[in-house]
């Protein structure tokens, strides 16, 4: 059978227009380090979120190497948590479930869009190559303020991220004389030990402590503050770990400003 030039040339070119949709389709897919979603992610009860390990306190927490889990809960409007941070060159596995109506989760411009339904946690991989940041908002509407929920996702150099945070109590007054304390709680979700040091500034007074904060956990330091040296009078004070800091004002007093002499 004779086949004519131009109907070579068009077989020719609708060959290669399947070759190259296909190369597409399939580059989509799992180029970009996609896993396609399924039920692995398994069910919850949208009544016991809070009681989950997972989603009772949603983040971002440190598998091993360059692997990390991200907790997602979302709810009319809004997603926590709002902000999310992880490092380049990571595999970021999010697991995402809904507290009462269906949602999405989708990250603008990437191939992350999924359904977030009550009951069942949607999980997905993918993996974060370069630094950028990422809107994230939900395509399913949920109601009145469905236009309004959103989030976003931060992806840093590996050297501007870490997962340490602190978190102080301290009273607001004390008695000149008295001692006081300043307690600061060191949370490390990586899943290594940190060995790093707390350092209280107040007045002129700085005190430093070595503190090796457990992986996944926490470690409190305390730090004895002499009033008598300090003084009357209020007193800024901050508490630095690992870059972080939180502080508050410390207000010291003689034991009789404020109250009853005896005649």
């Amino acid at each position: 059978m004779n086949i004519h030039t131009y109907e070579k040339t068009w077989l020719a070119v609708t060959l290669v227009l399947i070759v190259g949709f296909i190369a597409t389709i399939t580059y989509g897919a799992v180029g970009p380090g996609i896993a396609m979603i399924d039920d692995d992610g398994g069910t919850i009860d949208p009544d016991t979120i809070n009681d989950d390990e997972r989603f009772g306190d949603p983040g971002v927490t440190h598998v091993g190497g360059n692997e990390y889990n991200v907790s997602v809960v979302a709810q009319a409007w809004s997603y926590t948590p709002s902000e999310i941070t992880v490092p380049a060159n990571s595999t970021v596995n999010f697991h995402v479930t809904s507290r009462d109506v269906t949602h999405s989760f989708t990250v603008v411009g990437t191939n992350v869009n999924t359904m977030v339904i009550p009951g069942q946690v949607s999980q997905m991989t993918v993996e974060f190559d370069e630094p950028g940041e990422y809107g994230i908002l939900c395509n399913e509407y949920c109601g009145a303020q469905h236009h309004t929920m959103e989030g976003k996702l931060n992806v840093v150099p590996q050297d501007e991220f870490d997962l340490t945070e602190i978190d102080t109590e301290a009273p607001d007054e004390a008695q000149l004389g008295n001692e006081t304390t300043i307690n600061a709680t060191v949370s490390n979700d990586m899943n290594y030990d940190l060995e790093t040091t707390a350092t209280l500034e107040i007045g002129d007074q700085t005190v430093e402590q070595d503190v090796t904060v457990p992986g996944h956990g926490s470690e409190t330091v305390t730090f004895e503050v002499d009033t008598a040296e300090l003084g009357t009078g209020d007193y800024d004070w901050t508490v630095t770990v690992d870059g972080h800091e939180d502080g508050d004002t410390l207000t010291v007093t003689n034991a009789t400003e404020g109250g009853d002499t005896d005649a």
